[in-house]
């Protein structure tokens, strides 16, 4: 069986440690198996996304050692087949247009009896209601209908070749209900993170899905995403987070150091990926 992984990063800011270790973790296994490294730039988020970010991606990654399939793909070019995988699940009336903005959704939650519940679970409008606020032209986005979409996929599994945040590992239930009524397509852009990140999976053969343990979760309405849609299903490896000196895992957002400073301040790739483990 061939052996095919990816690194996906999205370009929407300038990567770092973290990036660096699940880059070199996915391609250190593709190398070992003789198999294939795929480089994905996620860049559907057009609000966030810069072409000079793009850029850095390729330069970091190559002075990190690592070389990639050509051509990249690039999500903001495949819209259509994302709408295609949406207009499958439309059809199968698995998903819902919800027409809340995202504190709405939040304040449903959190009025909810007990607090907040492990997932959004939204509610299907009336069709004359639906109508009036589409004729109004108010915007909205697609929701996958989690009850339903159980009921049609039955009971579904994932292999687990590393380990979960909790040390889940081996064959494991597949359970979204912490993910809810997910998001499938935005109100902006017309496609969300878990739909587009199953079609292109299936659409590069990867067979193996490497990353960090932040996105443990996500496994789970992926898979189900997979089991509507009659994609392949890949084997997942999760991998631990490096943690910045607060013991927090690095992130963008909070300012952790990027590769770019990194190699500014004089480091060399050799002893970076030694200090990471490889």
């Amino acid at each position: 069986m061939s052996f095919v992984t990816r690194f996906a990063p999205s370009p929407t800011g300038l990567l770092h440690k973290g990036h660096a270790f699940s880059a070199l973790t996915g391609f250190e296994a593709a190398r070992r198996a003789g198999g294939r490294f795929i480089l994905r730039v996620e860049d559907i988020d057009v609000t966030r996304c810069r072409p000079a970010f793009e850029a850095a991606i390729y330069e970091d990654l190559a002075w990190l050692g690592l070389d990639w399939q050509e051509p990249v793909l690039r999500q903001s070019e495949h819209l259509a087949d994302y709408q295609a995988a949406l207009a499958r699940l439309i059809d199968l009336d698995l998903a819902y247009r919800s027409f809340k903005t995202r504190k709405q959704v939040l304040d449903d939650m959190m009025s909810a009896p007990h607090g907040a519940p492990e997932g959004y679970r939204g509610q299907r409008l009336a069709a004359v209601e639906e109508a009036r606020r589409l004729e109004a032209g108010e915007p909205f986005a697609w929701r996958l209908d989690l009850t339903a979409a159980e009921r049609a996929a039955g009971l579904l599994t994932f292999f687990e070749d590393g380990a979960g945040p909790a040390g889940e590992t081996g064959l494991i239930a597949v359970d979204p209900n912490s993910a809810g009524d997910v998001v499938l397509a935005r109100k902006d852009v017309g496609v969300a993170y878990h739909l587009a990140v199953v079609v292109d999976d299936a659409r590069q053969g990867v067979t193996e899905v490497i990353r960090g343990q932040d996105l443990f979760e996500a496994t789970h309405v992926q898979r189900l995403l997979q089991a509507l849609l009659g994609l392949p299903e890949p084997r997942y490896r999760h991998h631990r987070l490096i943690l910045g000196p607060d013991g927090r895992r690095l992130a963008k957002r909070t300012g952790a150091e990027t590769l770019r400073a990194i190699r500014d301040r004089g480091v060399a790739a050799a002893a970076l990926r030694a200090e990471l483990g490889f």
